[in-house]
C-alpha cells in the first residue's frame, strides 16, 4: 500500500521512488530468508543501510535517543515540501493542510494499531502528555503516581496542577535492576491509595533503556481504578507492538527520536472512550468533544513536518519494524556483554533482553558522568550524554541502525582502558 495515497496534493508525493529506497528493497529481499535475529548479524545488509546517512566525521555518534537525525532519503523528501509548501503559499493552507495532517495521522495510527480517531499529531512527547496532565479532570485531593526517573518535563506538569488544582504527587523510584516484573508492579501497586486518578509510567526509561512490564501495570492500576498514561518517547517505532495490547489509556512519543522524523513531530494516542473528559489546552474551533481534534489545536504551524512524518513511516516499513527492532537490541548486547563484568564497570541497565532495548547506561566507578562523557569525546572521539540522577550515575548509550559493531568495539577499548 502507498503509505502516502491519502495526500490531497499530489505534488507532495515527489519524483518516483528515490533511488536508496530502491536499493533498500532490493536488499531487504536478499535477507528476506532470515529472521529478524540472524538479519541483525548480518553486518553487510547494515553497512548498506548506513550508505543512505550523511555521517559527521569528528566522532562517533553514540546519542542517538535525543534526536534519530533523517537518513538522506527522508531529508530530502522533507526539503521538498517546505520548497512546495513555500511555492504554493496561503493556498495550501487554506485548502489542504488539516487533510494532509489527518491523512498522516491515520498513517501513525496504522502502525500503532490504533483507530485514527485515537491519534494525533503533536510536536514531541512532552506536548503530548501535557495535554493530558493539563486536561486532566483533577480535584482537589486527588492523587497522581510516577517515577522520579520519569522526564522533568511531565514531573514539573504534574507540580503545576498540584499548584493550581491541589493535587497530591507520589513519587516511586524504579530500580535499574529489578529482579522481577512483579517487583515493578507492586512497586507502582504500592503507590496507589483510593484517592489515586492517573498513573504515569515510562516504557523505556529514557535515561537507562529499560523496559518496564507496561500491560501488567495497566492490568493492576485498572483493578484498582487508576487510569495510566504511557510515556512512549523511546519506544515507538523502537520496539514492535500495537498501543491497544498495552492496555493503557493514554500514550504520548516524540517521533523524531526513533522513527527519524524531523525534529518537532510527535503523536498523542487517547482511548476513545476517555476523550470527551479531557480539556483541551488551547480553545478549539472543534466542538464534539467525542473528536480527538479537539485536543489538537495548534494554529499556524510548519506543515512540512507532517508531511516528512509519512516519508519517515515509508523508510520505517522498507527497513522492516522488528527487523530494526532486532539490530538496536544486538547492538546494545554487542558491547554490553563484553564489559558488563569488569570490575572497574557500572551498567545500570538489566541484561535481560526482555527487559533491555537499543539503549543502555554505563558508568566507571570512581568517575562521575560529566568526566567520563568528557574523556570520551575529548580522547575517544565519542559523543555521549552524561546522566548524573535519580539513582543513575553513566552515560547514556544510544546508537542507531548505522552504527557499526567496529564502531562500538572502540567504544569498548575506550571502556576498558579508561578503568
Amino acid at each position: 500500500m502507498d503509505k502516502r495515497a491519502f495526500l490531497k496534493n499530489t505534488l507532495f508525493l515527489g519524483a518516483a521512488m528515490p533511488v536508496f529506497l530502491k536499493n533498500l528493497s532490493r536488499w531487504v529481499s536478499e535477507i528476506e530468508h532470515l529472521s529478524p535475529e540472524e538479519a541483525a548479524r548480518d553486518e553487510d545488509f547494515w553497512m548498506r543501510v548506513r550508505s543512505g546517512y550523511r555521517l559527521k566525521p569528528d566522532y562517533i555518534n553514540l546519542e542517538n535517543g535525543y534526536y534519530c537525525f533523517l537518513p538522506q532519503d527522508i531529508l530530502e523528501h522533507y526539503i521538498h515540501h517546505i520548497r512546495e509548501i513555500n511555492y504554493q503559499g496561503s493556498h495550501y493552507m487554506r485548502t489542504a493542510v488539516w487533510d494532509n495532517k489527518y491523512a498522516v495521522a491515520a498513517q501513525l495510527a496504522e502502525l500503532a494499531g490504533c483507530g485514527a480517531d485515537e491519534l494525533v499529531i503533536t510536536r514531541n512527547t512532552t506536548e503530548s502528555l501535557d495535554i493530558i496532565i493539563g486536561g486532566f479532570p483533577w480535584k482537589k485531593g486527588d492523587e497522581a503516581v510516577m517515577a522520579e526517573q520519569d522526564y522533568f518535563s511531565m514531573l514539573e506538569m504534574f507540580n503545576q496542577q498540584a499548584t493550581q488544582h491541589g493535587i497530591v504527587n507520589k513519587r516511586v523510584s524504579v530500580p535499574n535492576l529489578p529482579q522481577s516484573d512483579a517487583a515493578i508492579v507492586e512497586l507502582y501497586a504500592r503507590a496507589i491509595t483510593p484517592k489515586t486518578r492517573l498513573l504515569m509510567v515510562c516504557h523505556i526509561v529514557n535515561i537507562t533503556g529499560q523496559v518496564l512490564p507496561i500491560r501488567k501495570i495497566c492490568d493492576m492500576a485498572h483493578s484498582k481504578g487508576v487510569e495510566v498514561m504511557v510515556d512512549g518517547a523511546h519506544a515507538f517505532a523502537h520496539l514492535h507492538f500495537a498501543i491497544p495490547d498495552l492496555n493503557c489509556d493514554y500514550y504520548g512519543a516524540s517521533l523524531h527520536k526513533w522513527l527519524s522524523a524531523p525534529l518537532g513531530a510527535g503523536m498523542l494516542y487517547v482511548k476513545k472512550e476517555k476523550i470527551p473528559q479531557i480539556r483541551p489546552l488551547f480553545a478549539s474551533a472543534v466542538t464534539d468533544n467525542t473528536d480527538i481534534r479537539r485536543l489538537n489545536h495548534t494554529g499556524t504551524h510548519p506543515p512540512a513536518t507532517d508531511l516528512a512524518i509519512g516519508n519517515a513511516l515509508d523508510y520505517h516499513y522498507s527497513l522492516g519494524p522488528e527487523r530494526k527492532a532486532a539490530r538496536l537490541l544486538y547492538l546494545q548486547q554487542y558491547w554490553t556483554y563484553q564489559v558488563r563484568n569488569l570490575p572497574h564497570i557500572v551498567l545500570n541497565t538489566p541484561a535481560d533482553p526482555a527487559r533491555t532495548c537499543g539503549i543502555a547506561n554505563v558508568g566507571i566507578k570512581g568517575m562521575k558522568p560529566a568526566d567520563m562523557a568528557d574523556t570520551l569525546l575529548k580522547k575517544y572521539r565519542i559523543w555521549t550524554v552524561a546522566i548524573d540522577g535519580a539513582g543513575v550515575q553513566g552515560c547514556r548509550i544510544t546508537p542507531n541502525v548505522y552504527t557499526t559493531t567496529k564502531e562500538l568495539d572502540a567504544f569498548v577499548k575506550a571502556l576498558k582502558e579508561m578503568g
